[in-house]
């Protein structure tokens, strides 16, 4: 069973789907409005913790740096990308002031990555955290067009701008309904940041991810722009069963769906021998609900045997719960081997706050995705090890040596012992 908290699709593609019409039919296709070029900011917190030596060896600053540098070489051409800093230019100790110090260090736009790099080199850890302010001003510079927009938000701490909620923030610019997604990403982060930096992430359907090494935030800066470069993928409305055997067949795909307070909703996917079946939904509670909510997700066969799940619960503290799963199927030396059909249940459990309407549903969306399955040194029945068992083969070998000489050792020290 895998977890999946966070849905790597954004959420608000589901509300725009929902509020544009659940009745499409299920072949309608994208709109042939042109799209804009996909546009990202990074927004940087330069505040005075950034000096911790903690990353590497190095300052938390330096580690943004580098990153920064490759994610600006990496940039696919097609993508608009800006550059936005918090806590880089106000010293003093005036929180006033400290809370409006927010800055476009290069605007959003094409990017001539010699002016994006010289930009950063004159950053330098100064004051205060205010990355409400900052998000607002964000949207702001990403405001107009139709493409993809994305905030990636990197800090190491967390807002010190209250009451200015930055979880409140990102709520408001999920509402706002113009589809900007926001990424964070937390620099060994504590408790408090990461439920702070997850709550932002979670309003606009964005991902959250920690960060303790170099690599690790190069790496996922890079992902979550070109992720800005992939195709806009228009959801498909869809309606599930009360059971598989009505259920309708879905291919990969997005899709958007209705389910009523405490009901099941069925649909069914056929996985080939060989095939990987990776499936995840989020359900938004669009109303007022009682906290203490969660959902389950099953894949099961045709006869009701459970194969894997994944759940997930919420507390009422964020607008979208959403959880996954994975099934390999085993790949067969019989090429003519039929595909399996695989029945997936999605079941939520919240319940309306009083006076609240029941009708509609809750909208639910559904990714479906069918890879091709894990092979050779890779399998994922390799206990998660991976390439550690070379580590884990020679910790043995290290392990039976020792042994060895410390038997010989001790067999050596009692044979003096005896002669003396």
């Amino acid at each position: 069973m895998i977890r999946r908290q966070r849905l790597a699709v954004g959420v608000c593609a589901l509300f725009a789907a929902l509020t544009a019409g659940i009745a499409f039919p299920s072949g309608a296709v994208a709109d042939e409005t042109e799209q804009t070029a996909p546009k990202v900011e990074l927004v940087l917190d330069v505040s005075g913790s950034m000096r911790t030596r903690d990353i590497d060896g190095g300052t938390r600053m330096a580690a943004a740096k580098q990153a920064f540098n490759e994610v600006l070489d990496a940039t696919p051409e097609e993508v608009e990308l800006g550059i936005r800093t918090l806590g880089a230019n106000y010293r003093g100790d005036d929180r006033k002031e400290g809370c409006k110090d927010t800055a476009q260090l290069y605007p959003v736009g094409p990017l001539n990555r010699t002016d994006a790099k010289t930009a950063v080199a004159t950053l330098s850890p100064t004051g205060w955290t205010p990355i409400g302010p900052a998000l607002l001003k964000a949207a702001d510079d990403l405001n107009g067009g139709n493409g993809t927009r994305r905030i990636v938000l990197i800090s190491d701490g967390e807002d010190t701008c209250q009451p200015l909620d930055p979880c409140e923030v990102a709520r408001e610019i999920a509402a706002k309904g113009i589809g900007l997604t926001i990424d964070t990403l937390g620099l060994v982060p504590d408790a408090k940041t990461r439920a702070q930096l997850s709550c932002i992430a979670d309003a606009t359907g964005g991902t959250y991810t920690d960060v303790r090494h170099k690599e690790e935030l190069s790496d996922r800066v890079g992902q979550l722009v070109d992720r800005a470069a992939d195709p806009v993928v228009t959801p498909v409305a869809t309606e599930g069963a009360d059971r598989c055997e009505k259920a309708p067949a879905l291919k990969s795909g997005l899709y958007t769906d209705r389910e009523e307070f405490g009901q099941q909703r069925w649909y069914k996917v056929d996985v080939e021998p060989g095939q990987e079946l990776r499936a995840s939904v989020s359900v938004a509670d669009d109303r007022a609900v009682n906290p203490h909510y969660g959902v389950l997700l099953r894949a099961v066969t045709v006869h009701g045997r459970e194969i894997v799940r994944g759940e997930a619960a919420g507390t009422g503290r964020t607008d979208v719960v959403s959880t996954g799963l994975r099934y390999p199927k085993q790949d067969s030396d019989d090429d003519s081997a039929p595909a399996e059909t695989v029945c997936l249940q999605v079941t939520q459990s919240f319940s309306a706050a009083s006076g609240v309407k029941t009708t509609p549903g809750l909208p639910l969306e559904l990714t479906v995705d069918v890879v091709d399955g894990p092979s050779g040194h890779r399998d994922v029945a390799a206990f998660g090890l991976g390439r550690g068992w070379w580590l884990l083969g020679a910790l043995v070998l290290a392990g039976f040596l020792a042994g060895l000489l410390w038997g010989w050792l001790s067999r050596w020290r009692v044979s003096v012992w005896r002669t003396n």
